[in-house]
């Protein structure tokens, strides 16, 4: 039984799709953090200025404020962390994006693959 298993796994696991499918996530894992920098490092630190020299990831709306007693905190602070949201937020406008691009590139090259090639232009007769 665990023989069979083992060798159905093996026919699953190195059939293209499966092989497409973990190449495809290696790629987006790494692509994350790409955007992770492009929107933490690039793209939120002029908008931070430009809205007062705010960090986006500091943004938030309290709640409920801690209560610390003795400089302990006895209950901690509940609070909507928008500028984290509005972080994420960024970032799947930008994967989402660039995934739209390059799937519209890669249906223009499959177009292009399948159109057939123009005809040849006959050559000009003999004794013209």
């Amino acid at each position: 039984m665990a023989g069979k298993l083992l060798e159905e796994f093996a026919q699953f696991a190195l059939k293209g799709n499966a092989i497409d499918m973990a190449v495809g996530v290696v790629v987006g894992t790494a692509f994350n953090k790409i955007v992770d920098s492009v929107v933490n490092d690039l793209v939120m630190p002029p908008l931070g200025i430009a809205i007062g020299g705010v960090d986006f990831q500091d943004l938030l709306w309290v709640l409920k404020p801690a209560v610390t007693a003795g400089g302990k905190v006895v209950s901690p602070e509940v609070a909507i962390r928008y500028g984290r949201f509005l972080n994420t937020l960024v970032q799947f406008l930008i994967i989402s994006g660039s995934v739209f691009v390059a799937v519209k590139v890669m249906a223009k090259l499959a177009a292009l693959r399948r159109s057939p090639p123009p005809p040849a232009e006959a050559p000009p007769a003999a004794g013209s």
